[in-house]
């Protein structure tokens, strides 16, 4: 059983794009929903999608895309009574590992080198929006 006080949807962070929340809390640990760089209300994308309308593939900026994804895990992890200090395990998932894991490996290193989460980067056929990167988050509270 779950109490809705346990289940986190932040006004601060784009809505799913499906029947999930944006975060659990389960005792002591925050649990994310995968969380990508579209942006609260207009579901923009910052870079750019990587592909147009007709499915084609367009250039897009894998930092830019980073630098929003983290932006809106603190919203997230903020709504759920937490924050980026607090994390304890990312998993980054790319659709283009080699052009994109320096660039977010750059990114992630300006909120994350004095964390020292856990972590592990996989590469993907595609994500459930035209996005780049999307990270899955623990994080305790």
């Amino acid at each position: 059983m779950s109490d809705s006080d346990d289940v986190v949807m932040a006004p601060g962070a784009p809505a799913p794009v499906g029947a999930y929340p944006h975060a659990r809390k389960v005792g002591d640990l925050v649990f994310l929903s995968g969380v990508g760089p579209r942006q609260p209300g207009t579901d923009a994308i910052p870079g750019g999608p990587i592909v147009d309308e007709a499915g084609a593939r367009r250039d897009y900026d894998a930092a830019a895309q980073t630098r929003a994804t983290i932006e809106n895990v603190k919203a997230i992890l903020a709504a759920a009574g937490s924050s980026l200090d607090k994390v304890v395990d990312v998993t980054v998932f790319l659709v283009d590992m080699a052009r994109d894991f320096q660039t977010m490996n750059q990114v992630y290193r300006e909120y994350f080198a004095e964390v020292r989460a856990t972590r592990t980067t996989v590469e993907v056929g595609a994500l459930p929006t035209p996005i780049a990167v999307e990270l899955k988050v623990i994080a305790t509270r």
